[in-house]
């Protein structure tokens, strides 16, 4: 039987839980993965479960699923919290399209596709309750994606059948095999890979094949690099320029107002996903100036950004996550966890370089608003963000008190 009540429903009052937080005393900063992709979009995670089995053996107190476009995760990720009495953040992530700034040649947070906008809702509601129009919208998005999935599909098998490869896909079995309810470009690359490993015996068949789907050019990956190799597919094939590449239909982005709406509508935060400096140092052009970013994002009623740390060097996320904390953002960190890649679930920056306590300490008080937010709401009183749609940010203390509340008690409720 499907529980259709949140679980915040059953904790105490407001004022209970806060005196019996303070009664306790327990205010040491947990860590906190904010951010990552479960198989109900695509994931390096075989299940949700691995997950929080990581999770715990690294000492993560607090994980946030935030898979594309679908919500459908929720109820295993709910139980699965409640089992290991590690906090749910319930997130969503979209693309949307800034036409305007497409237009410019302007990239935002995507760095090979101007005016692309990622964006992530914080703290839906759970279970998620939305209004039929903004429901429509999600399932265009979801059935966009499906589309031109399909069409990858079709045009890698007509590639196949020239190579003469001796097999096939169809959209139904791929998504049966790898996906939950939406079929991904990452999907038909770990399907195309595994192909062709059963295909061959030999490491010069297999790369002998490669060169033959790469048009020419040899795989660089080693062959037992499954990341790697997934990525070489993607690259030359599935991505612009490469032989089963379908262009994005329009349709299968929301504006950046719609987004907001949609995230808004199910009880959420709308939140910028910062790409930052990449491996060679190089910002979009959104991002180059924290402060003129800042001033945009404010000017769009968005009031919290979300990093993968991943990907950043310690000293330059170090020093946009103090201007930004500076300015009461509500800041999150993650992995995301959405490539072949099975990396740890503790947040770290690139090159292993560990979270220094200042950054633990923004990464645990982002989790608290977003826990004291869903609590509030779960219980039908106002959250993080006001009438006029604009974040509490002079009440950004009061919200991380009560959110430590929140998840004390949910860590320590007996299973």
């Amino acid at each position: 039987m499907i529980n259709d009540q949140s679980i915040f429903k059953s904790f105490p009052h407001r004022q209970t839980l806060l005196e019996d937080f303070r009664r306790k005393g327990e205010h040491k900063v947990l860590l906190v993965n904010g951010h990552f992709h479960t198989p109900f979009s695509f994931s390096a995670f075989t299940e949700i479960e691995q997950a929080f089995r990581m999770a715990k053996s690294e000492g993560i107190h607090v994980l946030g699923i935030n898979d594309f476009y679908t919500t459908d995760g929720y109820a295993e990720f709910v139980k699965l919290a409640q089992k290991y009495r590690i906090f749910p953040l319930f997130n969503i992530e979209f693309m949307s399209l800034q036409k305007d700034l497409q237009a410019e040649g302007i990239r935002v947070n995507d760095p090979a596709n101007p005016g692309r906008t990622y964006m992530s809702g914080k703290g839906l509601t759970q279970p998620l309750k939305i209004g039929n129009d903004t429901l429509d919208l999600l399932k265009q998005v979801q059935t966009e994606s499906n589309i031109q999935t399909t069409e990858m599909v079709e045009k890698l098998n007509a590639f196949l059948n020239e190579l003469n490869a001796g097999f096939s896909f169809t959209f139904d079995e791929l998504k049966a095999k790898y996906a939950k309810n939406m079929l991904r470009e990452r999907h038909i690359a770990k399907a195309l890979r595994v192909a062709i490993d059963e295909k061959f015996d030999s490491a010069v068949e297999k790369k002998a094949f490669y060169q033959q789907l790469f048009s020419g050019k040899e795989v660089k990956s080693g062959l037992t690099d499954v990341a790697g190799l997934e990525n070489e597919i993607r690259g030359n094939l599935l991505k612009t320029g490469g032989r089963a590449f379908v262009p994005e239909d329009p349709k299968a982005f929301l504006s950046l107002e719609q987004v907001k709406e949609v995230i808004i509508s199910a009880g959420g935060i709308p939140c910028y996903p910062v790409l930052l400096d990449d491996a060679k140092g190089n910002f979009t052009d959104y991002e180059k100036d924290k402060e003129t970013l800042y001033d945009v994002l404010v000017s769009k009623g968005i009031y919290s950004v979300e990093l993968i740390p991943g990907r950043n060097t310690y000293p330059i996320l170090k020093d946009f996550v103090t201007y930004f904390r500076a300015k009461n953002f509500l800041i999150t960190f993650g992995t995301e966890h959405n490539t072949p890649q099975l990396d740890p679930v503790k947040v770290s920056c690139s090159g292993g370089v560990e979270l220094d306590s200042d950054l633990e300490q923004i990464g645990f008080e982002g989790a608290c608003i977003l826990a004291a937010h869903q609590y509030l709401v779960a219980n039908d009183h106002e959250g993080y963000l006001d009438s006029k749609r604009c974040a509490k940010l002079t009440e950004y203390n009061s919200f991380v008190q009560l959110g430590q509340a929140v998840i004390s008690h949910f860590v320590r409720q007996k299973k």
